[in-house]
């Protein structure tokens, strides 16, 4: 009898992958409330050890066996080393700096009060035993589940304001600007929570090697064709990548300081724009699965969903409070607030990366860490519907 060989396992994974959440979105018709990258990271929770895993273990020993992880391990990290990369190119703080009291204000309230509140919350986890990550002191919990409270996905952002035709727009722009300040913010925070007091020497010299390596590699990008620019980038995302998880920083924060120093108009934007789609379409669905593998319930299915509740609740009132409280000192026009408190619960992709970091280091358990990836799946599938009524009520204005 042929024995089945891991090549053909992993292949029967990755039919999975694509099949389910694509039947799912498509039949299901679920693009309002959710889109696929929501579906998609629900099907990775859901193909679990968690939850399908537990209720047939035999299909979870026969298809996730410790080779298949590995290999998704694998891909679904260079999918979003790729992804944070592109998210780092396509910051412009440019138009953010010319409006830089409206912008600093509201992105200082939008981030900084749901980091509050989401901290407040993470105080009260404290108090149970479970949360925690092994090597996480209590500050690094608390900033961190604060901190993952108040994410916003700028990638995913901009998918759902060109689903609702506003990307473009004064509005969509204004929102845009917002989470480009809190999109630098969070990477900032995550690089205070992951200080490694012991390696600081080594964290030290990777950024100044790092800030040298910068001005070479632009150099070498503005000197050579665009056609070449491509295949230097993924080797700078690749050095950048190894240097920061070698210091003890993360790939993750590698690769968003290798595409913050890239130039957009060094590549054409509609191949940029290429790009992202195909890593969203081709890679990242891998990512979402292998990141499903690693949800637990072991504090109880119940709790867990109750800290989801109440970390929600934490993310989505200290958002909305916050950006009222800007809309007030601002004087925005009435409505205004609101649509752009709602669009900002965006979370998804940049929160579950940050949860990753979080559980890689092992400052959040796995229990954390699946409470926190059902409340960004929760905040970004009520986006669409909060805010579509809220910005036809001003168009109607």
């Amino acid at each position: 009898m042929h024995a089945v060989t891991t090549m053909e396992v992993f292949l029967i994974a990755m039919a999975i992958i694509f099949c389910v959440p694509f039947l799912i979105w498509r039949l299901g018709r679920t693009d309002y409330v959710a889109p696929l990258v929501v579906v998609q990271i629900i099907t990775g929770i859901l193909l679990g050890p968690g939850i399908l895993g537990a209720a047939f273990p035999g299909y979870y020993a026969f298809v996730f066996t410790p080779d298949v992880v590995t290999i998704l391990n694998g891909l679904g990290a260079w999918a979003v080393m790729l992804f944070v990369l592109i998210a780092g190119i396509e910051l412009d703080l440019s138009k953010a700096w010319t409006n830089r009291r409206e912008s600093g204000i509201t992105a200082g309230l939008a981030l900084g009060v749901p980091l509050v509140f989401g901290a407040l919350a993470a105080v009260g986890m404290l108090r149970f035993p479970g949360w925690i990550g092994a090597e996480g002191a209590n500050w690094q919990f608390i900033v961190g589940v604060g901190m993952a409270c108040a994410v916003t996905a700028l990638p995913i952002l901009i998918l759902l304001m060109e689903k609702l035709d506003i990307l473009r727009q004064p509005i969509g722009q204004r929102i845009l600007r917002y989470a480009s300040l809190d999109d630098i913010a969070i990477w900032g925070v995550l690089a205070l929570v992951l200080v490694d007091w012991e390696r600081i020497g080594r964290q030290v010299g990777f950024l100044l090697a790092f800030a040298v390596a910068c001005v070479l590699f632009r150099r070498l990008m503005r000197a050579i064709p665009e056609r070449d620019r491509w295949y230097v980038m993924l080797i700078w995302l690749a050095v950048c990548a190894f240097g920061a998880d070698w210091s003890g920083l993360h790939f993750m924060v590698g690769a968003f300081l290798a595409g913050v120093v890239i130039d957009a108009d060094w590549f054409d934007q509609d191949d940029m724009d290429r790009l992202r789609h195909n890593v969203l379409l081709v890679m990242m669905p891998v990512f979402f699965l292998s990141t499903g593998l690693r949800t637990e319930w072991n504090v109880g299915g119940a709790t867990v969903f109750i800290a989801a509740i109440v970390l929600l609740v934490a993310s989505v009132a200290g958002k909305l409070a916050g950006v009222h409280m800007a809309g007030r000192i601002l004087k925005w026009q009435p409505g205004e607030a609101s649509l752009i408190g709602w669009l900002l619960q965006t979370k998804a992709l940049i929160m579950i990366i940050f949860a990753n970091i979080l559980l890689d280091k092992a400052i959040i358990s796995s229990a954390t860490f699946t409470g926190l990836l059902l409340m960004a799946v929760m905040s970004t599938m009520l986006t669409i519907p909060m805010a579509t009524p809220r910005l036809r009520k001003m168009v109607g204005k």
